[in-house]
């Protein structure tokens, strides 16, 4: 039984390949998954996120549109955060890709209230032809790690 958790913990927590400080976050979810790409990986302190979008626990995507995507999309980030002790006060950068350039108003409003603070990250923003699972919005975001 030991073992097994030993195995658990290990395929759960924070992996790390080389000698080159690269440490690759992945929850056993993502794993079983079979997504082509890590959660986030840290490379000297910083966070490099992966993009997410605004899948609830169930793996549908939100209803309500921009806004309710948006948000959820900026807690799914936030949960990666927390495997590895940071929240979303450590994000430093954002880049947003739009389904359509028009939902900028709402999209840029729902942001800013998740963050509530007066330094926001810097950020970027644009449009593109299609994002994964039928999204409205994709974020990745750069941190800072303790």
């Amino acid at each position: 039984m030991k073992i097994f958790k030993l195995i658990l913990i290990l395929l759960t927590a924070v992996n790390t390949y080389g000698q080159n400080n690269i440490k690759y976050i992945n929850s056993q979810k993502n794993i079983d998954s079979g997504y082509p790409f890590s959660e986030a990986v840290i490379v000297d302190n910083i966070v490099y996120l992966s993009g997410k979008v605004g899948r609830l626990p169930n793996g549908q995507l939100i209803k309500g549109g921009i806004e309710a995507e948006t948000i959820q999309t900026l807690k799914n980030i936030e949960s990666v955060l927390e495997k590895v002790d940071l929240t979303k006060e450590d994000i430093f950068k954002c880049t947003c890709m739009l389904l359509d350039i028009k939902d900028w108003p709402k999209m840029s409003k729902a942001y800013k209230s998740f963050f509530e603070r007066k330094n926001l990250p810097a950020r970027s923003a644009f449009a593109g032809s299609g994002l994964a699972l039928g999204a409205k919005v994709e974020i990745e975001c750069l941190a800072k790690a303790k």
